[in-house]
């Protein structure tokens, strides 16, 4: 089953939310070879923009103190071209949260969203990550959707994110931001495969979470062997 499919496949799979148990616990203090990961806190996804995840501006804090743990931070920023493929304008008569197939596989169409350049597409007023390195603008490409800040949604086309983090000697991330169910997940299980450690903070991230998609994000991302831990888990600076 694709990944991408994951929105309509969670209700069907009948998943239960899994214990935290089965998940890393204890603090402890990121080392320098870890990284932070900042995923699509753009106005977009706050309430208010046009793809809004519901308490998406309470990440904001979280990151902001969580930040200051971490030598290295990457931010992530969804940028996508006006009548970008993955939006539900882009074809006569479909409508938001419908499918389409493209030559990747089937991509679910979301409203626009993020377009380059507007004040939708801005990182949130609040968030304050003064150490941040690097940002990874994603959803560029016009014809390929991307969820991940590893890859693009063809499996094929990558961002260059692991390179710059293998170059940085990096072994381990720690990804928040939105939404836990589609880009974080995405981000995280797409870490694993390019062979790093990676954790999700799961209050530093909110979730979308229709038919089922929370669930099944956090059931796949464990059997990729993401951990999933809470803030309160990290040591501050």
């Amino acid at each position: 089953m694709q990944r991408r499919t994951l929105l309509h496949a969670g209700a069907a799979l009948g998943l239960v939310a899994l214990s935290p148990q089965l998940f890393a616990a204890g603090q402890r203090k990121p080392a320098a070879n870890a990284a932070l990961i900042v995923v699509d806190v753009q106005n977009c996804f706050i309430e208010g923009g046009t793809l809004p995840v519901k308490g998406g501006a309470e990440v904001v804090p979280v990151i902001n103190k969580l930040a200051g743990a971490f030598q290295n931070v990457v931010v992530t920023q969804d940028w996508h071209t006006p009548g970008h493929a993955s939006f539900a304008t882009a074809y006569p008569g479909k409508k938001p949260f419908e499918t389409t197939m493209l030559k990747y596989g089937k991509q679910v169409l979301w409203p626009d969203h993020c377009v380059q350049g507007t004040d939708d597409a801005s990182l949130h007023k609040d968030l304050k990550l003064p150490t941040a390195q690097l940002i990874i603008r994603k959803g560029y490409n016009p014809g390929v959707d991307s969820y991940s800040a590893f890859e693009e949604a063809d499996h094929k086309t990558v961002t260059g994110l692991a390179g710059y983090l293998k170059a940085r000697g990096i072994k381990t991330v720690y990804v928040t931001g939105l939404a836990t169910d589609f880009c974080v997940a995405w981000t995280a299980m797409d870490a694993r495969k390019a062979g790093f450690e990676a954790y999700v903070i799961e209050d530093a991230t909110r979730g979308i979470d229709l038919n089922g998609s929370l669930a099944a994000a956090w059931k796949q991302m464990a059997a990729k062997g993401v951990k999933r831990i809470q803030s309160t888990d990290i040591l501050s600076a």
